[in-house]
Order: C-alpha cells, then structure tokens, then sequence
C-alpha cells in the first residue's frame, strides 16, 4: 500500500517536472525564434538604410553630372544682357556704314569683326549675324518648330524672317541631333533641335551644326560660335562688317 502511494507520488513528480522541461523548452524555442526575427529585421532595416543612402549618392552624382553639363552648354546661350534691343531686326546696315574693308588674314586666320554678314545655303541669303568666340554652338532663329519624319528620317520644319523683307521664309532641314540649353535663370534646361547648313563668311566656307531657337529678344536671327571659328578665325570686337555682303536676292526678296 505504501509503495503504491509512494509510486504515485513519484509519478505526479515526474509530469510536473516533464511538463516543466517541455515548458521550457518551448518557451526557449520561441524566444530563439523572436530573437531570429528581430535580428532578421535588423539586417533587413540596415540594408534599406544602406540602399538609401545609395540612392541618395546616385541622386546627388546625377545631379551634379547635370550641371556640369548644363554648364557646358551654357556657353553656347548668348547672353541677352549684352543685347540693347529686346526684337528681332532684320534690316541690314548701311552699305556705307565705316569700318568696311577687306578682310585681313593674321597669320593664315580671317579677321573678322563682331558683327558680319553671313551667307547661309540654305535659303542662300546673306543675314546679319552677331560673332562671339564665347559661344561654343551657332544658333539660328527659327520659329514655328516642327520635328517630323520623311522616308523612316528625322526632319525639322521651322520658319526664318527674310532679311530684307522680313517676311516669314520656310525651311526644311534634316534633324542630326538634340541639346538641352539651360538659360540664365531658368529652372530647367529647354530641348532644341540641331540642323546643319552651310556658312559662307568672307574666305570662309563651311557646314556647320546651327541650334534652333527662338533669338526674338536678341538683335541679330544668327550666332556665329565657335564650331565655326575656331582654327579658321580670330575676332577684332572694336570692327564691324569687314565682309563684304553676298546675296542672290534683291531688296525686295525676290530671286
């Protein structure tokens, strides 16, 4: 009878203690397995912090490859404070205006003078065109820009004042490529399109890459830069017109 009691006793010991372990350890199993997903969430919150962070490099290097650029092509943007009058003239100066004379060459080099007459074909006119070594890309006039294709190729509609009559002359060219120009105090860089055409400018005669944009705050339709000059000419400011002028039309912009 006793042992019996006894054996009882003993056993009741036993479920508490086995119930105990078996508490234990499930207890121990899911604090390893919150402690797994804690951790887990630590690496995970420490490598979204590290791709932030990443992303805010890219973001910065992007940024600063932008304005690079945008500096760049700052150069070839004339300035508009340098220009007096704020509409597009198209009327040539005098035949007799002073300062009228051949055109020098300094060792190999034309010497041209700030302002001059050049002949673009197309349309095959002569126009008055500012001369500045500051720009780096000649620029062109053009209004009512239209980009299309013909036979699969990219083309570009845009539309010149005549420089005499000043009548609207339409021209067609190809589209080689696009800029993006950020202009003093714009916020954003503006997209244009780029065409060539061929310069005629005292013994000089070239294809050129010409930038479209709309120069009616600017006095002059056409900007002669850099991509024309350099290596063929050198500019005197203190000169005007040192070109004689070349044109097929008369006066009244008819052939």
């Amino acid at each position: 009878m006793g042992i019996s009691v006894l054996h009882s006793s003993l056993t009741h010991i036993n479920y508490k203690y086995l119930i105990s372990i078996f508490a234990f350890l499930l207890f121990s199993a899911c604090d390893s397995h919150e402690q797994r997903l804690a951790e887990r969430e630590a690496r995970i919150s420490a490598r979204e912090s590290e791709l932030v962070t990443l992303f805010a490099e890219l973001v910065e290097q992007k940024k600063s490859l932008e304005k690079n650029e945008s500096d760049k092509i700052l150069e070839s943007s004339e300035d508009p404070r340098k220009i007096a009058s704020n509409n597009c003239s198209c009327e040539l100066p005098n035949a007799d205006e002073p300062n009228r004379n051949t055109p020098v060459n300094t060792e190999t080099k034309t010497l041209l003078g700030e302002l001059e007459y050049v002949h673009l074909d197309p349309p095959g006119l002569a126009f008055s065109a500012r001369i500045d070594t500051g720009a780096r890309t000649s620029s062109l006039h053009a209004l009512d820009i239209v980009e299309f294709e013909r036979d699969g190729k990219p083309f570009v509609r845009f539309k010149m004042h005549h420089p005499q009559s000043g009548e609207l002359i339409e021209l067609t060219r190809r589209l080689r490529r696009h800029v993006r120009i950020k202009e003093r105090g714009d916020k954003e860089s503006q997209r244009r399109p780029v065409v060539r055409m061929r310069v005629m400018l005292a013994d000089i005669n070239e294809q050129i890459d010409f930038t479209l944009e709309n120069r009616s705050k600017f006095k002059h339709q056409v900007l002669i830069g850099r991509n024309f000059l350099s290596d063929l000419a050198i500019v005197d400011v203190s000169k005007k017109y040192t070109t004689t002028r070349t044109d097929s039309t008369d006066p009244t912009g008819k052939k």
